[in-house]
């Protein structure tokens, strides 16, 4: 199953509203994940979270510096459960 992102939209703090290509929507809380530091350390600045696009090819949630979070993470957030792989 593919995860395609086809909107995004901030809400606050660290939740952004998805919707994916086969209709599923709801709000993915990445608080968990930005804090966790790493490539994501820039990304706890608020406007630079804010400054994000669904990347035109791959349909994933793309910041600057190419930073991005698999879509099946965002999926996982959104609905509440693991992916099964």
């Amino acid at each position: 199953m593919y995860y395609d992102v086809i909107k995004a939209e901030y809400v606050d703090e660290y939740k952004i509203k998805i919707k994916f290509s086969d209709g599923t929507e709801g709000i993915a809380d990445l608080s968990e994940i930005i804090n966790r530091g790493g490539i994501f350390e820039e990304l706890k600045d608020q406007n630079n979270f804010k400054d994000f696009h669904i990347h035109d090819e791959l349909n994933v949630i793309t910041w600057k510096n190419e930073i991005d979070i698999a879509p099946e993470t965002l999926y996982s957030l959104v609905v509440g459960e693991k992916i099964p792989t």
